[in-house]
Formats: C-alpha cells, structure tokens, sequence
C-alpha cells in the first residue's frame, strides 16, 4: 500500500498559505513605502517632463511624428511607473532594501529633476 502525500495547498486557500509569514515593524514598513512612492513619483515627473511635445501645446502633438512617438512612449512608460507604485516589498529584507535605497537614490533623483526642468 503507498500513501500519497500532496505538497500542494488544499482547495480554496492562497499557495502561500502555508508559509509563516514576516513581521515587518510598521516603522520600517511607513519609512519604506514613503521612500518608495517619493522616489517613484520623482521618476514620473521626470518621464512626463521628458515625453511632453516640444510644441506649445499638446493639440500640436501631431504636426511632428516625434512628438507623438515621445508622447505615445511616454504614455506608456508612465503606466509602467503607474503599475510598479502599487506592488510593495513581499519581506522585511525588501522594505529594508529600500529603506537603504531611497535614501541614495532620492537625491540623485531630484537633482535628475530639477537639471530636466
């Protein structure tokens, strides 16, 4: 007689459901998250600043093909960004990443930002 022993999750409960899961202090957690979204909003900025039309308006954006290339990429790039804003460290490890992170990363950013304006 063989007995079978599953190492999937039962019906109707997450895969992970299984794992203990990481105590994240909330300090760290707040510290992390606001980094993050400072950062990821700097780098928007500078991705909207860049992909605007050369021209004095947006409606002007089809009378050049680059334009509306820099603008079509821009739109999309900008989604990503969008996208990436919303999906936080899974661990303690990656909140503390980026706690070390943006406080390097975030000054260069600015500066990024305020030498395109």
């Amino acid at each position: 007689m063989t007995i079978k022993i599953s190492t999937q999750a039962p019906r109707g409960t997450a895969p992970d459901a299984g794992r203990p899961r990481s105590k994240v202090p909330a300090r760290l957690r707040i510290a992390a998250i606001l980094l993050y979204a400072i950062f990821i909003g700097i780098l928007l900025a500078v991705t909207l600043r860049v992909s605007s039309p050369q021209s004095e308006s947006i409606w002007s954006v089809y009378e050049t093909p680059g334009d509306l290339i820099r603008l079509a990429l821009g739109f999309g790039v900008c989604l990503w960004i969008l996208f990436h804003l919303f999906m936080l460290p899974k661990d303690a490890e990656g909140y503390r990443t980026w706690i070390y992170l943006g406080v390097i990363v975030i000054p260069f950013a600015l500066a990024l930002a305020f030498a395109v304006w």
